[in-house]
């Protein structure tokens, strides 16, 4: 990848997704522009929803990022960073265009109006996002792809909760039905309601597992050579003591420094 397009790649990755950047520069250098490569291509999919009014429009979009890894992977890549980035991903690195398809499959949920019956629906959801996104990062860096399941779901969580006041500005639901009706709240409901115990308790509930997601993390095999890849993860107990609240940049840097030192979350 030329120097050009891996310093545009970066600094589009550090804007949108800076959690992932910072910790991309405990990588080795040389795969750093590959990360930034994946990232920013992750940024432009996940973001499809948030663009778009109708599911119809989110599908065109998904559809069209899909014929731009399609080409990508062929070498022939759109006239796009993004495009530029895949294409050298995919002749750099041993990674495979149904990887990335995975990802955009699992996308079309952000933008329709499906629902997640259980804790296990979601999670299956969260690990064909983000933990797919893990796994393809800590390949790029030559880690093992196995260690990153916990993580990836603990961070996933912890983001959820964080974003929840844009998602229900949307009307769009991610906690789960179950969850829900067991604390006799409808969805219209937790999209309305303020300050109201329910809430809070279904805020509390999914804090609780994704602390446990990030315990099993830490309590499992270091990542070793996949550090830099989970290590966003690190920031999972900071979010949840700040749910509702910024976490201030360099509150996040210090945390992905200290669990980098430690080589471990």
């Amino acid at each position: 990848m030329d120097n050009t397009l891996a310093a545009r790649l970066a600094q589009t990755v550090r804007a949108a997704d800076p959690d992932r950047y910072f910790a991309s520069l405990f990588a080795p250098a040389p795969d750093r522009p590959y990360l930034h490569a994946l990232y920013a291509f992750n940024h432009e999919v996940a973001h499809v929803a948030e663009s778009v009014r109708e599911p119809m429009l989110g599908a065109i979009r998904l559809e069209w990022w899909r014929e731009t890894a399609e080409g990508a992977a062929q070498g022939a890549p759109r006239n796009h960073d993004v495009a530029r980035g895949l294409a050298a991903l995919f002749a750099e690195r041993q990674i495979s265009l149904s990887a990335l398809e995975t990802i955009i499959a699992a996308r079309a949920f952000d933008s329709d109006s499906g629902q997640f019956a259980d804790f296990a629906a979601l999670e299956t959801y969260l690990d064909a996002t983000g933990g797919a996104l893990m796994r393809l990062a800590a390949q790029i860096v030559g880690g093992d792809p196995g260690v990153t399941r916990e993580p990836a779901l603990a961070y996933g969580l912890a983001g959820l909760l964080r974003s929840l006041p844009f998602h229900n500005r949307r009307h769009k639901l991610y906690l789960p039905l179950d969850l829900l009706a067991a604390l006799e709240l409808t969805a219209d409901e937790f999209f309305v309601l303020e300050n109201d115990p329910r809430i809070a308790a279904a805020v509390r509930q999914t804090a609780l597992r994704a602390r446990d997601h990030f315990l099993a993390a830490r309590r499992g095999p270091r990542p070793r050579a996949a550090l830099s890849a989970t290590l966003p993860a690190a920031l999972v107990p900071v979010y949840l003591r700040r749910i509702t609240k910024d976490v201030p940049i360099h509150r996040r840097q210090m945390a992905l420094l200290s669990a980098a030192m430690k080589k471990r979350l």
